[in-house]
């Protein structure tokens, strides 16, 4: 009797988990902003057709099921990682479901070493009552590859991200615009003499 009862709960266990992935939807559609970024990349795809596109493969590889919905055995993990993790990207995903389309950010770290992770708060709200399970994931090198076929730099942007050269152009033209108005007074003030002598 107690192996069957056994039998029973492992069969329901395995039921649960079999269902779940079906019931669970991927996302729609997702946008990335960081450093480098001068704007949202939207990242196109089905985020539900696996890798293949570069929405599926970020879904998949970034850890995005088991990031919002618990699996068992889970391969996230609650404690911080410690690696260099590198400049941080974040990914808005927008998750159709039963009651409306939800929101779900993603935290995306591409250029740890030695290899890229992702982070999702748990708690995110989506779906009205539903709740994100959360965690960290460490991907593979594939994850990096993927980012960068969507639009992300190769490396690491400089610190400060894509203002950072403009800073310096900016500064440079107003350093002319200064250097200028100098020449142009000093012009005006040699001119003064002769003008006066002259009236």
């Amino acid at each position: 009797m107690r192996r069957l009862l056994v039998l029973a709960a492992l069969a329901a266990l395995a039921a649960f988990n079999a269902a779940a992935p079906a019931a669970a939807k991927g996302p729609s559609t997702a946008s990335i902003t960081g450093p480098g970024l001068n704007h949202g990349l939207p990242v196109k795809g089905e985020g539900e057709s696996g890798p293949g596109t570069p929405l599926g493969s970020l879904v998949q590889l970034g850890g995005f099921f088991p990031q919002v919905f618990e699996q068992i055995p889970d391969p996230t993990t609650r404690a911080q990682l410690t690696a260099d993790l590198g400049p941080r990207y974040q990914v808005a995903y927008r998750v159709p479901g039963p009651s409306g389309t939800g929101t779900i950010v993603q935290d995306v770290y591409p250029y740890a070493e030695p290899s890229p992770v992702t982070y999702v708060r748990a708690g995110q709200r989506f779906w009205t009552d539903n709740r994100t399970h959360g965690g960290w994931f460490v991907s593979t090198a594939a994850l990096k590859m993927a980012l960068v076929e969507a639009g992300l730099p190769e490396s690491p942007p400089a610190p400060g991200g894509a203002s950072f050269p403009w800073a310096w152009t900016g500064a440079g033209a107003l350093g002319v615009v200064l250097l200028l108005l100098l020449a142009l007074r000093r012009r005006g003030i040699t001119r003064l003499p002769a003008l006066r002598s002259t009236a």
